[in-house]
């Protein structure tokens, strides 16, 4: 779905043309002719994932009455690779919610999983197809630090995940084989082990790659650029909930640094865009990062794709307007790959390029062009950037199936439903 967030109404509108030839070109192509190959493009029909081009599978929408399978946007366009050296909090990043809980993720032994899921590929995967942040719930359990979903601030067996370790240990991975990447992780942190934190991330690795907080911007001045970042090797930022772990362990407390609306079911309510009640409000200027929830308090897989597409846009604007004209740098979803044709990806290359450009997607951008100056595209792109300025490249890769519809969650939301549950909250 076309996204028009700032005031280029007359661009928009163009663009929302071309959008919309695309959409005719591709009925009366797949009518006509078909691809196969690595050939298909968004919105192409396909039947494996091998027909479609790079950075896009061969998925469905049934929420949108989208039962046969179509190419759909599989991966971001990482906007330094187009536009490089600005401040940090001058480009718009993807961020999963609840990066670790994982459809498919082994249980303990014995135990019978009973939780919500939100993503169906791994960390690395995640990373991989351009995602740049991780929301990740830490708990002290069985005598380590764990990632896991809990009643009332407290992890058990059949909520937990895995050691929290292991996702940091991939995170190592991409940094030290990606020179140039940025990670952001923000953690819903429920360690009490002293210094439980700092010994976990220096545990795995990740020291060598900590930005420290006291260079982070405390007055919402702008970030150090990216170029400076990687330069300096601080290409790692942490975020905890927990405020005296920035006096404690050094780790940025998260709401002193970011603006954040309200997350789950008030997140997603149409026309609006309520501040986090932790946040300060989403129009302050004492800080210079902005984190956009946009996922129901309930994740469903075979929803998201129906969320990802129209209702997206139209509250990243609603949330652009909420923050005094301020665009998201973070856009937190759950099953990020689930769309009808291009869904986070293409809104995210809608943010970057007006923010960075002033184009209605990034692909218009011309590195070093005065703001304003767009490349001639008739019909937007919603297939990723190939730009060999990049150092990053991915797989698409479902845990299963991109077209298989999962249903644990809504076993769990059934659940939920009956007031005994309650008993265990």
């Amino acid at each position: 779905m076309l996204a028009c967030f700032a005031d280029h109404l007359g661009l928009c509108r163009a663009t929302a043309i071309g959008y919309l030839f695309l959409l005719l070109f591709s009925f009366f192509i797949s009518i006509s002719t078909s691809c196969s190959n690595g050939n298909c493009q968004v919105l192409d029909s396909c039947s494996q994932a091998t027909d479609c081009g790079p950075g896009l599978y061969c998925g469905n929408c049934p929420a949108l009455g989208k039962t046969q399978p179509f190419c759909t946007r599989g991966q971001a366009t990482i906007p330094t690779s187009v536009i490089g050296g600005l401040p940090f909090n001058k480009y718009s990043w993807l961020v999963t919610h609840n990066s670790f809980s994982i459809v498919d993720a082994p249980s303990l032994p014995g135990v019978q999983r009973l939780t919500f899921y939100n993503q169906e590929d791994t960390v690395t995967n995640q990373l991989m197809n351009g995602v740049r942040g991780l929301m990740l719930d830490m708990y002290d359990f069985d005598g380590d630090i764990w990632l896991c979903h809990s009643f009332r601030g407290q992890c058990f067996n059949f909520t937990a995940f895995q050691p929290a370790i292991n996702t940091l240990r991939e995170v190592e991975a991409f940094l030290t084989q990606n020179p140039t990447e940025i990670v952001t992780i923000i953690i819903e942190d429920y360690v009490h082990t002293p210094k439980g934190l700092t010994t976990l991330f220096t545990n795995a690795g990740l020291d060598k790659y900590w930005f420290p907080v006291a260079k982070m911007p405390k007055k919402g001045e702008d970030w150090p650029t990216v170029n400076e970042m990687v330069q300096a090797n601080h290409r790692l930022l942490v975020f905890t909930s927990v405020a005296s772990k920035e006096a404690e362990e050094g780790i940025a407390y998260q709401w002193k640094y970011i603006l954040e609306n309200e997350a789950g079911d008030p997140g997603v309510k149409p026309g609006s865009c309520p501040n986090r009640k932790e946040s300060r409000p989403l129009n302050s200027k004492s800080a210079s990062l902005f984190l956009m929830n946009y996922f129901p308090t309930f994740p469903v897989e075979d929803e998201a794709c129906k969320e990802h597409s129209a209702l997206l846009a139209d509250m990243i604007g609603t949330c652009y307007k909420a923050a005094g004209i301020m665009m998201p740098n973070f856009l937190a979803v759950n099953f990020y790959m689930r769309s009808d044709g291009g869904g986070v990806f293409y809104d995210l290359d809608s943010m970057n390029g007006q923010r960075l450009c002033g184009c209605s997607t990034i692909a218009a951008c011309q590195a070093g062009a005065p703001f304003g100056s767009c490349k001639n595209i008739s019909i937007p792109t919603t297939s990723p950037i190939t730009n060999t300025a990049g150092s990053f490249s991915g797989s698409v890769q479902f845990s299963k199936s991109a077209s298989t519809v999962y249903f644990p969650n809504r076993l769990v939301v059934g659940l939920f439903s009956f007031p005994w549950i309650m008993l265990l909250l």
